[in-house]
């Protein structure tokens, strides 16, 4: 298990730079930033080093704590959570607009925890604007004047929690780092990734469209309630993540906005989201593509499902709220068993008897439907369950794990070449040209997605219909199942002739 850190968890009203602050503190872009009030609204979780100590950062929605519909009742409960796990809590407020009611309540109701929590008061740009943070000290807790988007006096906020996580510890003031706030990583810092070591941890998104069932998905399978579910499309906007292990295996969970036409999305945050969301696609293994069960497979769910697929994404296609689509089937079949035509169909005297639906042969029927209209992800396993009840769900982990096990699993050359030589008969790879394609030497040139160099008596690229014979063979022998396999063709030269004669490609 991963080693707890202290945690700072960031509270606050809505629009006061919460996300900033936390995309300061981790040195990342995580949270969505904008204008617009109450974009996050699920607790996120980051880490910060400072020091050379590492803490666990935790930004949460803006509370309101009079409000009682939905979403901001929920994300008090959120924040609620995060808050009986804290070790000090900030309450970030606006030094522009000055002491509010709601900043006073919201310090009442930190005080009620016992947590011991101090006043972040942000917007203060310059040296001449520290002393709009004066108001603040009535409230009775330390104050620190920042600029979350600068990162001035963020130091100063650091030293404070540490001080409080490691009070036997001493934070000596370390030459050029003073005033030398966390900031976001540069492209240097990442230095070529296949030259580092990649630890195993499995990275899982979930996405799909809005209110398909991918918040209730994610707290299903971590068993715990990380993001806000409720029947209000769009509801999550920032990519929440989490870590967890199981079995022995560790996963990190990233539970994405959901994805919609760009002529559906009117505010900057939705936007941003949808950025976010496809982020959080380009750094998974495997993607899970939820569909609602009972609406079937639309046009939405194969654009977002051809995004997985163009960025090399392993896939399992969940069909969530199964119980619901069998239950308006069994409804349909007993309407229709009901009316001339269907007492037509039985036998004299025969009633109709709803126990007898074939909830298996809807299953296959569904099945067959969405490999008819998503073709291009026939490699990808698909899982019937219901989020919600949990039925079914117990399906996924082993699955996750096989593709994510296909998608690094290698083929040494020899072992290629001998099955390509013995095993595979390319005669029966169709192609239109006359000339016969031959494959001359076959190696796996990498993993995360398969991707094999093959060399070949043609320039030309492979035409679809025999790249997916071929395909499909070496899935058959390989069980790379879930995850896409990639071709890259090369011509073999042929060798000098004798006699002097210079050589030439075919």
């Amino acid at each position: 298990m991963p080693e707890l850190l202290p945690s700072l968890v960031i509270v606050g009203r809505p629009n006061v730079g919460k996300s900033t602050l936390f995309n300061r503190l981790t040195g990342t872009r995580r949270a969505i930033v904008t204008n617009e009030p109450g974009i996050t609204r699920d607790r996120i979780y980051g880490k910060a080093e400072w020091r050379g100590r590492a803490l666990e950062v935790v930004d949460t929605g803006g509370i309101v704590p009079d409000d009682k519909t939905l979403i901001p009742q929920e994300i008090l409960r959120q924040a609620h959570v995060a808050i009986k796990k804290a070790a000090l809590l900030v309450l970030v407020v606006d030094s522009q607009a000055g002491l509010t009611p709601l900043d006073e309540e919201l310090a009442r109701l930190l005080r009620t925890t016992g947590k011991p929590f101090v006043i972040a008061v942000n917007k203060v740009d310059a040296m001449s604007q520290e002393s709009n943070a004066g108001v603040f000290h009535r409230i009775g807790a330390p104050v620190f004047p920042i600029a979350a988007e600068h990162g001035t006096g963020v130091d100063d906020l650091l030293d404070a929690a540490l001080a409080k996580f490691y009070p036997a510890a001493a934070f000596p003031s370390v030459v050029g780092a003073q005033h030398a706030a966390p900031s976001a990583p540069t492209s240097e810092s990442f230095a070529s990734v296949e030259e580092e070591k990649l630890p195993d941890v499995i990275e899982v998104a979930i996405i799909g469209r809005p209110n398909v069932g991918k918040s209730t998905l994610l707290n299903r399978m971590v068993g715990e309630e990380r993001s806000i579910v409720s029947p209000i499309p769009g509801t999550t906007m920032d990519n929440v993540d989490l870590e967890i292990t199981r079995e022995g295996r560790a996963y990190r969970f990233v539970d994405t906005a959901g994805i919609r036409r760009k002529g559906k999305t009117t505010l900057v945050a939705e936007k941003l989201s949808v950025v976010m969301a496809r982020r959080g696609l380009e750094r998974c293994d495997v993607a899970l593509l939820v569909v609602d069960g009972e609406q079937g497979v639309t046009q939405g769910d194969a654009q977002i499902a051809s995004y997985a697929e163009e960025s090399s994404r392993s896939v399992v296609i969940v069909i969530n709220k199964w119980d619901l689509a069998v239950a308006a089937a069994r409804d349909a079949a007993s309407r229709d068993a009901a009316t001339a035509e269907g007492k037509a169909k039985r036998a004299l005297g025969e009633r109709h008897k709803p126990e007898n639906f074939d909830a298996g042969r809807l299953m296959f029927d569904y099945e067959k439907m969405i490999r008819a209209k998503l073709k291009f992800l026939s490699y990808a396993p698909i899982v019937f369950l219901s989020a919600k009840t949990g039925e079914r769900a117990d399906k996924l982990f082993p699955l996750i794990n096989q593709c994510w096990e296909a998608r690094r699993r290698r083929v040494s050359t020899p072992v290629l070449n001998n099955w390509l030589k013995d095993e595979v008969d390319l005669q029966r790879g169709t192609t239109p040209k006359a000339r016969p394609v031959r494959i001359y030497y076959m190696t796996q040139a990498k993993i995360a997605p398969p991707t094999f160099l093959i060399f070949t008596n043609q320039k030309e690229p492979l035409h679809f219909s025999y790249q997916r014979f071929l395909e499909n063979q070496l899935r058959a022998k390989f069980d790379y199942v879930g995850t896409p396999v990639r071709f890259i063709q090369r011509l073999r030269k042929r060798e000098k002739r004798s006699g002097g004669e210079g050589g030439r490609d075919e």
